[in-house]
């Protein structure tokens, strides 16, 4: 879920820490005398849980898809197309002209210039370690700027090529890619302090400084200056809003620099003037990047005309819908519309309007829709009648034309959650179901209020609504429904079907400094001690005996930057969702931990054969901590120590953890438990019972499966005992592993190069199988795999060489060769891709959906569930089809 975790300060950590207190919540900490409640203590606190909220109520999330302000928050501030000096891999000293193709937070990719459509010469590299530059930074400093070798031929003036390639182009500010700015995308810009103008609620043309107090995501709670002592004037306001502008803009455009009237009689005029003054040398001294703007949408003309009616949502009470009339046209771009009210001394209620403004809807719009048109106050009729009005008033409707999509709902749709601003307390985010959906409004209900408020309306594209889970990724607090589900602060036992294995050896006495890994800078620069650093999920580590290789190669490369505790909880439900048992995972995850750490307990789910287990894990608070909680959690997953770390591994990992049998790996670095082999010469069903019956047992079951299917009788009291020892072999088999070759290999053999999910799997494991059993010796699966041509060529048996030889004819048709990079497919390819499997019928989804090559290599199998509304076989099916893909991209274009 590549999830955005947002970074917050310290000072917003306390302060959400404070108000949970003020709730009645006791925030776990380090302190475990004072909130470790092992004594079946009854004090709970509200931490709301959305997963366990809708899977209560039964409703969904809306789509992030469907904030497109949300979306447009996460994207990098580098942009396809851009150019960048970027210096040679060949050549470090000298540098070439690359252009952008894509971005994935903080990763580039791109091709140098001269390389034409080849996308062969493509490179990722990191904006943070990479050493690029704007163009033109070379022939400031005196550097060579010289075509890589591969295509150095291929002009004979590459100054001529680069004066044409270039011409038109942009370039990279400077700011983004050296010092504290570097890499950092638009909301991450905004910091606390920062100075922006403001336009007036009433006039277009006029503005005044505000001060950004709190960024949480990219909405701002904005103070005007000169009036810092106080908060009750205070505004909050998305950043993308268009009545935000850089300080300089006003002047610019000579409008006028007045203090809001509602505010002008609080301070005499020299004291506003000196505020301003001050502001404008602050903003000189810290201006505010320009590519904060950068996404800002430009203005359209309206075609409006004064006298016009239409409706309109009143945006100080946005309950109701009402008439209207066109008061004022300011230019081209502004105009004022006035809600309609016809007592003697009417109350004006006036709003600043452009073409594209929220809420204002034509004449009928109502009626069209089925909704209530509440009449102008004073109005003397029954039941209103536009016809009537307009006829009185001697007005006419605006045309259609002036208005933008009125239909157009943007995926949401009735009973969907979501977080929303309350409207009556703009600083408050509640829980919020949608009740209604009509054209590009819908009306919300706003659950937890501590007083009752009707549903109010919204514009679709509203700027106050954010998706599922917002406020969690951004640290805010989230109001929740006065019947949340509660978390009770105490430990929750895990019933495991399986009984437990003991340690052999404790967490603290595992060897972590066998090879020594590097220590990442972990302080964090902007949010303190609280700020967890990205951590990388490297798919290419060891796994160990508890993960499933093929899921955690689905998992996204890197999580984070954000809050420690949210990064890593994500990081440990996804570790646990990778499990071949995630029950058994997550009872290893409880018994990690440390009293020396800064921790918190958290509440994390697993999942299996219908099962839902639950328990509480400490998770560290602060960045110090973060690299010895994750080495803690991977030495007790038996897993390579850098699997997640705040470590990316390139190519070879610094614990060479690759060399490493499952057993031989186990011994060293997890549990150490005693390699037994038996004395050469010797049966391994001897006496002495050091036998392997994980294997033999497993060999009998796929034999017997073989066997069910070739014959069509088959005894009821025969299938239903196979059905059981498919439901309990599994369980058997993970419980012995004391052998050399333990069942833990054979597990990784059936689903680390499968992912468990190939439906093609079983059958040729079972033709394996029955070729060797059906010879009078016997051998492990893996030594028939390895022997398989000298059994060809040796064996009598002309049937059993054809059967190997299908078997290898079958995985060779399992594997994928592309034409063409995925990462570059359209919504058309990825559609025509799909129609050649299995999963045919399934095509018409990737094309509801817009899924293009990346957003195909992204899908795993929850996604694929939740988004799609698939059932499991389907899923399992279109996952193995997407899984190839994954595989031959990595094969073909990866390197």
């Amino acid at each position: 879920m590549e999830t955005r975790m947002s970074l917050i300060s310290a000072m917003q950590e306390t302060q959400h820490l404070s108000l949970s207190q003020e709730k009645g919540q006791s925030p776990a900490n380090g302190n475990r005398e004072q909130f470790d409640s092992d004594e079946g203590s009854s004090i709970e606190e509200t931490d709301f849980n959305w997963d366990e909220y809708l899977e209560e109520t039964g409703a969904s999330a809306a789509p992030h898809t469907s904030f497109r302000h949300v979306e447009i928050s996460l994207q990098s501030s580098f942009q396809p197309g851009m150019k960048l000096e970027v210096a040679n891999k060949n050549n470090p000293d000298t540098y070439w002209v690359a252009t952008i193709i894509t971005t994935c937070g903080q990763l580039l990719l791109l091709r140098y210039c001269g390389y034409g459509d080849d996308r062969r010469a493509d490179f990722w590299c990191d904006v943070m370690t990479a050493d690029l530059h704007p163009v033109g930074w070379c022939t400031q400093n005196n550097k060579v700027l010289m075509p890589p070798d591969a295509i150095k031929e291929k002009y004979t003036d590459w100054t001529a090529f680069l004066i044409h390639d270039l011409t038109g182009s942009r370039t990279a500010p400077a700011n983004l890619l050296e010092g504290p700015l570097r890499g950092k995308n638009p909301v991450d810009l905004i910091t606390v302090d920062s100075l922006i103008e403001l336009q007036d609620s009433q006039n277009p043309f006029q503005y005044w400084i505000v001060s950004v107090v709190e960024n949480v995501g990219g909405r701002l709670r904005l103070r005007y200056v000169g009036l810092e002592e106080t908060e009750s004037y205070d505004q909050w306001l998305f950043y993308l809003d268009c009545r935000l502008r850089p300080v300089g803009w006003c002047q610019e455009n000579k409008y006028r620099m007045d203090p809001p009237a509602e505010i002008y009689s609080l301070k005499n005029i020299s004291e506003w003037k000196c505020a301003l003054e001050k502001s404008l040398n602050d903003a000189a001294k810290f201006p505010l990047p320009m590519e904060v703007f950068k996404d800002h949408a430009d203005l359209r003309s309206h075609f409006f005309t004064v006298g016009m009616k239409l409706e309109v949502v009143d945006m100080r009470e946005p309950f109701n819908i009402c008439p209207a009339s066109v008061t004022k046209v300011f230019n081209n771009h502004y105009l004022q519309v006035t809600i309609d009210d016809l007592r003697p001394e009417p109350s004006k209620i006036s709003i600043l309007c452009h073409a594209d403004s929220l809420g204002i809807l034509p004449v009928q719009w109502c009626l069209k829709n089925g909704v209530n048109l509440t009449p102008p106050k004073g109005y003397s009729g029954q039941d209103f009648d536009w016809a009537d009005y307009q006829k009185q008033c001697g007005a006419e409707a605006a045309p259609h034309f002036c208005f933008r999509n009125t239909s157009f709902s943007r995926g949401f749709t009735k009973n969907m959650k979501l977080e929303a601003v309350n409207p009556r307390n703009p600083a408050e985010i509640c829980v919020a179901s949608i009740t209604s959906v009509k054209g590009r409004l819908m009306w919300l209900h706003l659950e937890g209020l501590q007083m009752p408020a009707p549903e109010y309306i919204v514009d679709v594209e509203s700027m106050d609504v954010f998706p599922v889970g917002w406020c969690e990724a951004n640290a805010y607090n989230l109001t929740p429904p006065h019947k949340a589900v509660l978390r009770k602060k105490r430990k929750i036992a895990v019933v495991q079907p399986e009984k437990q294995l003991p340690s052999a050896v404790p967490v603290e006495k595992i060897p972590h400094d066998l090879c020594p890994v590097p220590q990442p800078d972990t302080t964090g620069t902007v949010n303190g001690r609280y700020c967890c650093p990205q951590l990388f999920i490297n798919h290419r580590c060891f796994s160990g005996p508890y993960l499933n290789k093929g899921r955690i190669a689905e998992l996204p490369q890197s999580v984070g930057p954000g809050k420690c505790v949210l990064v890593l909880k994500e990081v440990l439900s996804m570790v646990i969702n990778a499990a071949y048992k995630p029950g058994s995972v997550l009872r290893e995850l409880q018994l990690v931990e440390d009293p020396q750490w800064n921790f918190q307990e958290e509440t994390l789910k697993a999942k299996y054969r219908g099962k839902t287990y639950r328990a509480t894990v400490k998770i560290v608070r602060t960045s110090d901590q973060v690299a010895d909680f994750c080495r803690r959690v991977c030495a007790k997953l038996e897993c390579c120590p850098n699997l997640f770390s705040p470590v990316l591994v390139a190519e070879v990992c610094p614990e060479n953890c690759s060399i490493h049998t499952k057993t031989k790996y186990t011994y060293y670095y997890g549990k150490r438990k005693k390699i037994i082999k038996p004395p050469i010469g010797e049966n391994n069903n001897m006496k002495s019972g050091h036998i392997k019956p994980a294997r033999r047992r497993k060999r009998r079951k796929s034999i017997f499966v073989q066997k069910k299917r070739r014959s069509s009788a088959v005894d009821f009291n025969a299938a239903g005992s196979a059905e059981e020892s498919e439901e309990e072999e599994p369980d058997a088999m993970e419980d012995e592993t004391g052998s050399e070759e333990t069942s833990s290999e054979l597990r990784d053999d059936q689903t680390d190069t499968s992912s468990a999910e190939v439906p093609s799997a079983r059958p040729r494991r079972s033709v394996t199988l029955r070729s060797s059993t059906e010879s009078d010796r016997p051998a492990p699966i893996e030594r028939a795999r390895r022997s398989r041509k000298t059994q060809c060529l040796s064996s009598p048996e002309g049937e059993k060489c054809a059967q190997v030889k299908e078997e290898i004819k079958q995985e060779e048709e399992e594997k994928l060769i592309l034409d063409s990079n995925p990462l570059e497919w359209s919504v058309t390819d990825v559609v025509r891709f799909i129609k050649l499997t299995d999963c045919a019928p399934l095509a018409k989804i990737f094309q509801e959906q817009d899924i293009d090559g990346q957003a195909l290599l992204l899908l795993t199998l929850p996604t694929v569930q939740e988004c799609m509304e698939l059932k499991l076989g389907p899923a399992i099916k279109l996952c193995h089809q997407i899984e190839r893909v994954k595989v031959a991209f990595y094969a073909q274009y990866a390197t």
